[in-house]
This record gives C-alpha cells, structure tokens and sequence, in this order.
C-alpha cells in the first residue's frame, strides 16, 4: 500500500539540509531504485522552485510499504529525522485516485 509521510522542518533548516542532504536522498533513491517511490519532494518556504536561502518548510514522500508500521519504522530512520531537519513527522496511509 501507498503511505504518505509529511515532514516539517524546524526553523532555519536550511545549514542542516544541505549537510544531510546526501544521505537523504540516497535512501530514497533505493526505494526509487526499487519501484516503490508515487513522488517525493522538498515545500519550498516561498513559491519558487529554488527558494534560494529561504528555505524549506518540509517534505513529502509517497512511497509503497508493507504496513504503516514498517512506513513509520522507515520515516523515523531519515537522516533528516535523525540530524534534527525535521520538528515532525506524519505518516498516514495514500490511496492513489488520479491520475
């Protein structure tokens, strides 16, 4: 099954972004690799594509899992979890409708 798992960043995440950021999207990367990632992404603190020092607000990752326990088990493993990027996580289970 989907599950989305919305993460909020903490103020001025910005510095510990970029210095987690490997490790970050290399573990999605292999659920990429395995065909289990709908979309994943940064929210912007401004409406750009490249917020610049501004920032991020957060993430969204919809990917398949097992149960919403191996989701949660997953989410709370992130390196941006893990280094103090992220203030909260959601993990919800994701019915995909459209397209």
């Amino acid at each position: 099954m989907w599950y989305m798992i919305y993460s909020e960043d903490v103020a001025n995440s910005l510095p510990l972004r970029k210095q987690t950021r490997p490790a970050h999207l290399a573990r999605i990367q292999q659920l990429v690799d395995a065909g289990r990632v709908l979309v994943a992404g940064p929210c912007p603190a401004i409406d750009s594509d490249d917020p610049g020092e501004a920032g991020f607000t957060g993430s969204l990752v919809i990917a398949e899992f097992n149960s919403l326990q191996e989701a949660q088990a997953w989410a709370d493993s992130d390196p941006y979890m893990q280094a103090g990027v992220y203030a909260r996580v959601v993990v919800k289970p994701y019915k995909k409708v459209l397209p």
